[in-house]
Protein backbone atom coordinates (compact mmCIF):
# COMPACT_ATOMS: atom_id res chain seq x y z
CA UNK A 1 0.00 0.00 0.00
CA UNK A 2 1.40 3.39 -0.94
CA UNK A 3 1.81 6.02 1.74
CA UNK A 4 -0.62 8.89 1.71
CA UNK A 5 0.85 11.01 4.48
CA UNK A 6 2.79 14.19 3.88
CA UNK A 7 3.88 14.46 7.51
CA UNK A 8 4.48 12.02 10.34
CA UNK A 9 1.49 10.37 11.95
CA UNK A 10 1.33 9.88 15.71
CA UNK A 11 -0.06 6.59 16.93
CA UNK A 12 -0.90 6.90 20.61
CA UNK A 13 -1.33 3.25 21.50
CA UNK A 14 0.39 -0.04 20.81
CA UNK A 15 -2.70 -1.20 18.90
CA UNK A 16 -2.54 1.86 16.62
CA UNK A 17 1.16 1.23 15.96
CA UNK A 18 0.51 -2.44 15.20
CA UNK A 19 -2.33 -1.51 12.81
CA UNK A 20 -0.12 1.04 11.05
CA UNK A 21 2.72 -1.45 10.59
CA UNK A 22 0.35 -4.18 9.41
CA UNK A 23 -1.42 -1.98 6.87
CA UNK A 24 1.59 -0.47 5.06
CA UNK A 25 4.51 -1.98 3.18
CA UNK A 26 7.14 0.26 4.74
CA UNK A 27 6.83 2.16 8.02
CA UNK A 28 9.48 4.30 9.69
CA UNK A 29 8.87 4.86 13.41
CA UNK A 30 10.77 7.38 15.48
CA UNK A 31 10.64 6.91 19.23
CA UNK A 32 11.08 10.26 20.95
CA UNK A 33 10.44 11.94 24.28
CA UNK A 34 9.21 15.38 25.23
CA UNK A 35 12.05 17.79 25.91
CA UNK A 36 14.56 15.85 23.81
CA UNK A 37 16.52 18.41 21.77
CA UNK A 38 17.77 15.85 19.25
CA UNK A 39 14.21 14.57 18.79
CA UNK A 40 12.99 18.11 18.13
CA UNK A 41 15.76 18.58 15.58
CA UNK A 42 14.55 15.44 13.77
CA UNK A 43 11.00 16.80 13.29
CA UNK A 44 11.69 18.66 10.01
CA UNK A 45 13.81 15.75 8.77
CA UNK A 46 10.99 13.29 9.36
CA UNK A 47 8.47 15.60 7.69
CA UNK A 48 10.71 15.80 4.62
CA UNK A 49 11.10 12.01 4.58
CA UNK A 50 7.32 11.57 4.85
CA UNK A 51 6.86 13.79 1.79
CA UNK A 52 9.68 12.29 -0.25
CA UNK A 53 9.34 8.52 0.26
CA UNK A 54 6.63 5.90 -0.06
CA UNK A 55 7.06 5.00 3.61
CA UNK A 56 4.61 6.02 6.27
CA UNK A 57 6.51 7.97 8.92
CA UNK A 58 5.30 7.84 12.52
CA UNK A 59 6.52 9.34 15.76
CA UNK A 60 5.71 7.87 19.14
CA UNK A 61 6.70 8.44 22.73
CA UNK A 62 7.64 5.02 24.13
CA UNK A 63 6.71 6.23 27.61
CA UNK A 64 3.08 6.01 26.46
CA UNK A 65 3.48 2.22 26.44
CA UNK A 66 6.39 1.00 28.57
CA UNK A 67 6.28 -2.48 26.99
CA UNK A 68 7.55 -0.89 23.76
CA UNK A 69 10.73 0.19 25.55
CA UNK A 70 11.62 -3.42 26.31
CA UNK A 71 10.33 -4.95 23.09
CA UNK A 72 12.29 -2.57 20.85
CA UNK A 73 15.24 -2.09 23.23
CA UNK A 74 14.80 1.68 23.44
CA UNK A 75 17.83 2.87 25.39
CA UNK A 76 18.17 6.32 23.88
CA UNK A 77 16.13 8.66 21.73
CA UNK A 78 15.64 9.42 18.99
CA UNK A 79 15.50 5.79 17.87
CA UNK A 80 14.39 4.87 14.36
CA UNK A 81 12.73 1.55 13.55
CA UNK A 82 12.06 0.47 10.00
CA UNK A 83 9.29 -2.06 9.40
CA UNK A 84 9.05 -3.75 6.02
CA UNK A 85 6.06 -5.94 5.19
CA UNK A 86 5.01 -5.96 8.83
CA UNK A 87 8.34 -7.05 10.30
CA UNK A 88 11.10 -5.07 11.99
CA UNK A 89 13.88 -4.79 9.39
CA UNK A 90 16.38 -2.35 10.91
CA UNK A 91 16.99 0.16 13.70
CA UNK A 92 19.20 3.22 14.20
CA UNK A 93 20.13 5.23 17.28
CA UNK A 94 22.43 7.82 15.76
CA UNK A 95 21.00 11.07 17.09
CA UNK A 96 20.25 13.76 14.53
CA UNK A 97 20.48 12.59 10.91
CA UNK A 98 20.25 14.44 7.61
CA UNK A 99 17.24 13.95 5.37
CA UNK A 100 19.37 12.01 2.87
CA UNK A 101 20.59 9.62 5.58
CA UNK A 102 17.05 8.83 6.69
CA UNK A 103 15.86 8.46 3.09
CA UNK A 104 18.67 5.94 2.49
CA UNK A 105 17.76 4.10 5.70
CA UNK A 106 14.14 3.85 4.56
CA UNK A 107 15.17 2.69 1.09
CA UNK A 108 17.94 0.26 2.06
CA UNK A 109 17.36 -0.57 5.71
CA UNK A 110 20.83 0.51 6.79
Amino acid sequence: MAATHDRPVTPSTRAELDDLVASHDRVLVEFHTEGCGKCAAMEPVLSAVARSTEAVVATMNPRDDPELVDEYDVRSVPKLLLFVDGALAATREDGVLAVEEVQAFVADGD
